[in-house]
């Protein structure tokens, strides 16, 4: 049987290097996929592409242009790339469309509600008035720094199998406002939204945390998260 092929989105510093932490190979290879890495400058072959991709990791990496979703530029906002975040909302709208299964990670769950019309925090820190958790933990990648509650009746807490578990954490922006048919499937003890998912899609998951980090290393719900997504393709 073939090998499903997965796209995986690069990280591409001020729009002329690209970069990817080799722990996303690893964890669709060890899933059982094929991976294929995706840089930008193709957004006009978009259709030929997603014929050719069976689903799409979208990964973590620098900030997000705040203009995408009617905001000019914190104080805290860093580096952006404003050719990744048109090409990967261009590549996350076609897939939606074809209805292709995409697990979208840390950045790639912010820029996933993005690209159905929802919007973000720039920096939690600053723009959240209350007490919050270390979100960029200073530990090793593989460390479980907090815990996540996962909503019943979801796909994510289908693929984890329990309600509470733990994950690595390193991000100072947050999805804000979810739209429909999208919905708020996981959440911190401070509030913050660690996962949504589609409610009309096949397998459509974005989580705040880096299960590819942890996949690597053994972590049995990061593999559930890897496997589930590969058996969808």
């Amino acid at each position: 049987m073939k090998k499903p092929i997965i796209g995986i989105t690069s990280h591409v510093e001020l729009d002329y290097k690209h970069s990817l932490s080799n722990d996303y190979i690893q964890s669709v290879i060890q899933a059982g996929g094929l991976p294929v890495i995706l840089p930008i400058g193709i957004d006009t072959d978009i259709d030929q592409l997603t014929e050719m991709i069976d689903g799409l990791v979208v990964t973590g990496g620098g900030d997000i242009d705040p203009t995408l979703f009617d905001e000019e530029p914190h104080p805290n906002l860093g580096m952006i790339s404003p050719g990744r975040d048109l090409f990967e909302i261009a590549i996350i709208q076609h897939m939606l469309n074809v209805d292709k299964p995409i697990l979208a990670i840390c950045r790639g769950i912010q820029i996933l509600n993005i690209s159905i019309g929802g919007d973000m925090y720039q920096d939690i820190y600053s723009q959240i008035n209350q007490n919050l958790l270390q979100h960029t933990q200073k530990a090793t990648r593989s460390h479980l720094a907090h815990y996540v509650v996962a909503e019943e009746s979801t796909l994510l807490k289908d693929i984890i199998g329990i309600k509470k578990f733990r994950v690595n954490t390193y991000h100072h922006q947050a999805v804000r406002n979810v739209p429909k048919p999208f919905i708020i499937s996981g959440v911190a003890s401070d509030g913050i939204i660690e996962a949504i998912e589609s409610i009309r899609h096949q397998f459509v998951l974005g989580v705040q945390w880096h299960p590819e980090a942890l996949a690597v290393k053994g972590d049995e719900f990061a593999q559930r998260i890897f496997n589930r997504f590969i058996k969808s393709c």
